[in-house]
């Protein structure tokens, strides 16, 4: 058991900074990246620890997947039913309007190609972000990402075409 453990241990660090970012992609909240990160751990170990390792890393990114998943349908929901929510909103618009005041170095640091990439990333819907960064980040099949989110393949490759257009409308912009 102690060896089972240890092995599920060392998959869940080798998976955690990637979970991360995929989840800080999708949520744009630090606190709320980390609790699905850690949702999503406890979850794949209290429910398939005595699985073979070689499962672990499709059913993690599964129960990621919907982690993220529920976390956007939980928001969608929260945004409905509270007014307080609209003028956040607001005050984020606010917030992107100043941030055209930038000085030069600011503005040099938002022109660099990889910001504006990430920016487009986190842009994306977030089946087409999903079904990207499964496949370009964590190298799954088209089978293995329709499998993890639940779609069938020819969404997946429908999602990921899309995201890879937006994206390579900005590498086609950065060479100009």
């Amino acid at each position: 058991m102690d060896a089972l453990v240890i092995t599920l241990e060392t998959f869940l660090q080798s998976v955690e900074k990637q979970a991360f970012r995929m989840a800080m992609l999708a949520v744009h909240k630090e606190a709320d990246a980390l609790d699905i990160v850690q949702d999503s751990m406890i979850k794949l170990a209290t429910a398939y620890s005595e699985r073979g390792s070689s499962q672990w890393r499709p059913l993690f990114f599964t129960i990621l997947n919907n982690c993220i998943t529920d976390w956007h349908r939980k928001e969608t929901r929260w945004r409905r039913w509270f007014v307080r929510d609209h003028l956040d909103d607001d005050q984020d618009e606010s917030l992107l309007e100043q941030e055209d005041d930038f000085g030069p170095i600011e503005q040099l640091q938002n022109d660099q190609l990889s910001g504006q990439i990430l920016a487009v990333i986190e842009s994306l819907p977030i089946k087409q972000q999903q079904c990207f960064l499964l496949r370009c980040w964590e190298g799954f099949s088209v089978q293995e990402t329709a499998e993890v989110m639940s779609i069938n393949t020819g969404s997946v490759k429908t999602h990921y075409h899309r995201a890879m257009q937006k994206i390579q409308a900005v590498l086609k912009e950065g060479q100009q």
